[in-house]
C-alpha cells in the first residue's frame, strides 16, 4: 500500500447486492480514509431492494448507487480488489491485492437470509479496514 489512501474494489456478477453491501459498510466504517469502488462482471439494471433494506437497518442508506460494469481501469487503479463469486471475469495485474470472498448470492432471497449475508460482510469489512488503514 502507498502512503495515499488505500482503494478497494468490491466486484460480485451483478453489482447488486453483496459487493453494494460491501461498499456501503467500507464507506461508513472506513469514512475518508479509503476510497471505495464497486462493479459487476454482468450488472444488473437496480440494486436488490431487500439488500438496500437489510443495509437501512443499519442506518447505510445504499439506495442512491447503480450497479456498474466492472472495467479495466477500475482494477487498475484499485490496491485491493475484492471478489464475491464472479470467478475469473476480473482482469489480474501485478501487484494487486486480491481476495475472494465466498459469500451466498442474495438475489431472490428472503430478509433473513440477506441479514445473514449482510452481517458476514460487515465482520469482513471491519477486519479489512483493520488491515489496510493506518491507525489514527
Amino acid at each position: 500500500m502507498s502512503t495515499e489512501k488505500p482503494s478497494v474494489l468490491f466486484v460480485c456478477v451483478h453489482n447488486a447486492g453483496r459487493s453494494q453491501m460491501a461498499a456501503g459498510y467500507l464507506r461508513a466504517l472506513g469514512g475518508d480514509n479509503v476510497e471505495v469502488r464497486s462493479a459487476g462482471s454482468e450488472p444488473k439494471d437496480q440494486i436488490n431492494p431487500v439488500a438496500i433494506e437489510a443495509m437501512a437497518e443499519e442506518g447505510i442508506d445504499i439506495t442512491g448507487n447503480t450497479p456498474k460494469i466492472l472495467t479495466v481501469d477500475a482494477v487498475k487503479e484499485s490496491d485491493v480488489v475484492i471478489t464475491m463469486g464472479c470467478g475469473d471475469a476480473c482482469p489480474i495485474f501485478p501487484g494487486k491485492r486480491y481476495e475472494d470472498w465466498e459469500l451466498e448470492d442474495p438475489a431472490g432471497k428472503d430478509i433473513e437470509t440477506v441479514r445473514r449475508v449482510r452481517n458476514d460482510i460487515r465482520g469482513r469489512v471491519e477486519a479489512l479496514i483493520a488491515e489496510i488503514v493506518p491507525a489514527a
